[in-house]
């Protein structure tokens, strides 16, 4: 990572020392909720007054520093204001990287402590209602804008606060635009657009990163406009454009313990709601066992998604989260439930120069009494 220049470091070191003058000065206004314009405002003044010797440019930056690392996100602003980011890793105080078109690459971006990183989790969890600490070590959040964040801190951490930030953007790719990057085939394209249609239960499966919320999201466009749509997500990523969708999400315990929603409560509760369709954004607990018994009484066309490292897998797995709901159920029937209940299986991947590709769409059948699968669509291995 390149060394700041001397110029850098000057205006850093002058920006944070006005910082904590600043901060200091306006405690109790910060404290009653003072907005983001008083606080340049102020910010500006104090510049004037204490370095008029610095040339306007220089001035304003010191400005744009003091407002970034006291209301936003430090020294992660610049990052996460490039639309190419699509996620960003703090590895402890002085390592960030970035994923940018499916590959990850080092930043020079650094945070000069772990006071200051922790200074910036406190600022990006404060608005949702959550903290960490070391009775707490780590957190989900959903952002403003969609975003999921994860942090995880010392003692848990072992070279310091771990901050992962993945972005959701506002462009939702439809099916077109999956197939004009290479995700999709025509072929698998067609596919899809019919089975979703006649309303065949969909499994998209893959590992982190390989787009299954993306191509789940774009699947939803081939979901009838008169149909109720109701989904449920551990954070809200989709955006349907049916005009009939009822949007539900997770949430955690609070502080002292209580007020979860798991994703299986609101699953219970959507089915009670006259859902036409059900589209979940991940499979990942006990649930699986009530997605299962919803599609085997009545309620098909649900759209999901896991993660696995093929179409077997999925089902395999599958198979052992609907039994981690603990009701006693042998294995054969939870398998019977899933042959009838579950019809393809997506697989994305995500390749080795960083683009995602449907590299399987399979049937799921049954072969000499247990669940297996059957190869409709391949896309060929670049």
């Amino acid at each position: 990572m390149p060394e700041p220049s001397a110029r850098e470091r000057h205006l850093a070191e002058l920006a944070a020392a006005l910082r904590s003058r600043l901060v200091e000065g306006r405690r109790l206004e910060v404290a009653a909720g003072a907005g983001e314009v008083g606080l340049a405002a102020a910010a500006r003044a104090l510049v004037e007054r204490e370095a008029a010797i610095l040339s306007g440019a220089e001035r304003e930056e010191v400005v744009a520093r003091i407002v970034r690392d006291s209301v936003g996100l430090g020294a992660l602003e610049d990052l996460l204001a490039d639309p190419a980011v699509e996620e960003v890793m703090v590895n402890g105080p002085g390592t960030v990287y970035v994923e940018r078109h499916g590959l990850i690459e080092p930043t020079d971006v650094a945070f000069a402590d772990e006071e200051e990183l922790r200074n910036t989790i406190e600022r990006i969890l404060a608005p949702l209602g959550r903290r960490v600490d070391e009775l707490s070590p780590m957190v989900d959040a959903r952002l403003a804008d969609g975003s999921r964040v994860n942090v995880v801190v010392p003692p848990l951490a072992i070279d310091g606060p771990v901050v992962s930030i993945r972005r959701f953007g506002a462009e939702r790719p439809g099916p077109s635009a999956l197939v004009a990057r290479g995700t999709l085939t025509a072929a698998q394209h067609d596919l899809l657009a019919g089975a979703v249609g006649a309303r065949r239960s969909v499994l998209v499966s893959g590992g982190t990163g390989s787009g299954k919320t993306t191509l789940l999201n774009a699947l939803s466009g081939f979901v009838s406009p008169r149909e109720r749509v109701v989904t449920i997500e551990d954070a809200a990523e989709l955006r349907l454009r049916q005009p009939h969708v009822v949007r539900l999400e997770s949430r955690p315990a609070g502080v002292e313990g209580r007020g979860e929603v798991t994703i299986r409560d609101l699953l219970r509760n959507a089915l009670r709601m006259r859902p036409d369709r059900i589209v979940i954004g991940e499979v990942r607990g006990a649930e699986a066992l009530d997605l299962l018994t919803a599609l085997n009484t009545g309620h098909d066309g649900a759209l999901s998604t896991l993660h696995a490292n093929s179409p077997a897998d999925a089902l395999a797995r599958l198979e052992t989260l609907a039994l981690m709901a603990g009701v006693g159920l042998p294995h054969e029937a939870i398998a019977e439930q899933v042959q009838r209940g579950i019809d393809l299986v997506v697989h994305l991947e995500r390749r080795q120069d960083g683009s995602r590709v449907v590299a399987e769409i399979a049937e799921v059948v049954r072969a000499a009494g247990t669940t297996a699968v059957r190869t409709l669509e391949s896309a060929e291995r670049r």
